[in-house]
């Protein structure tokens, strides 16, 4: 890889775990999300004016994979409000390679090679260090977390099949984005009654910047795939979890251990081995 690759990679990595921050250190999440998700629509419409109309036979995978991304938003505010960035977000990001790496086991044959096993045994033995001790996470924000990972897997799995139903993975993601789009708040007002923004407000603008963050992490890590290996920069993406650690610490003043920064790096590490693929 490229130098630029690499920064590229780091840099996405490091604009996912502070928008993690923004919405953890938000006075209501879930309003937070929702509001942050306009953004992502706002870029989504002209997308999928551009597209051509996914067929018939995508439509249950979008309609699926916006489902499931309202899910992970609604329990990722959940994690966050009974957790600290420092615990909540290294469980939540080792769970995603430990749950795609089971199912590649359990459904599609796969076989781990030794680098495999290695990074389940360190994503597991990080995730037992950052769930156990004097300053653990509490039983609650570790289920919420876990959930939120599953949840992760899940959409990953259904893009991966909805983006070659649809054949256009431009389209797909658009139309995804606009279905989760209309569902956050829906699902907004069926939990408090009414949805209040107000666009002059600081509030609303920071929370419409933090969607634009989430719209660069993205496209940066897109951009990084077409210029690099996709193994080497997906691995790179997950020292994240060591800067959602150090974020925590610097910005929102949570404690920082030695402990709590041995498991973030063995998460991070565990995560790596599974990704890399050379």
């Amino acid at each position: 890889m490229s130098a630029t690759v690499i920064a590229m990679a780091l840099f996405a990595a490091v604009l996912h775990a502070s928008w993690n921050a923004f919405l953890r250190n938000g006075r209501d999440r879930l309003w937070t999300v929702t509001v942050m998700s306009f953004s992502t629509t706002t870029a989504a419409i002209p997308l999928a004016l551009l597209s051509p109309l996914p067929p018939q036979q995508a439509w249950a995978s979008i309609g699926l994979s916006a489902l499931l991304q309202v899910g992970y938003s609604i329990f990722l505010v959940a994690a966050y409000r009974h957790g600290q960035l420092g615990q909540i977000y290294p469980i939540v990001r080792g769970t995603v390679p430990l749950l795609v790496t089971f199912g590649g086991l359990a459904f599609a044959g796969e076989r781990l090679g030794l680098l495999q096993l290695l990074g389940v045994g360190l994503i597991a033995a990080g995730i037992m260090s950052l769930a156990l001790g004097r300053n653990r996470a509490t039983a609650s924000s570790i289920l919420y977390a876990l959930a939120t990972g599953a949840i992760i897997a899940s959409y990953a799995t259904v893009d991966a099949i909805g983006v070659r139903l649809a054949g256009d993975a431009g389209a797909y993601t658009a139309w995804v984005l606009l279905a989760y789009g209309a569902l956050l708040p829906a699902a907004f007002v069926l939990s408090r009654g009414r949805l209040s923004v107000d666009l002059r407000s600081a509030e609303t603008r920071q929370a419409l910047a933090g969607g634009v963050v989430v719209l660069l992490a993205y496209g940066i890590v897109v951009a990084a795939y077409r210029l690099g290996p996709a193994g080497p920069i997906t691995a790179l993406r997950e020292t994240n979890v060591i800067f959602a650690t150090l974020i925590g610490w610097l910005f929102l003043g949570e404690p920082l251990t030695i402990r709590s920064i041995i498991a973030c790096l063995v998460v991070a590490c565990g995560a790596i081995c599974i990704g890399f693929q050379p």
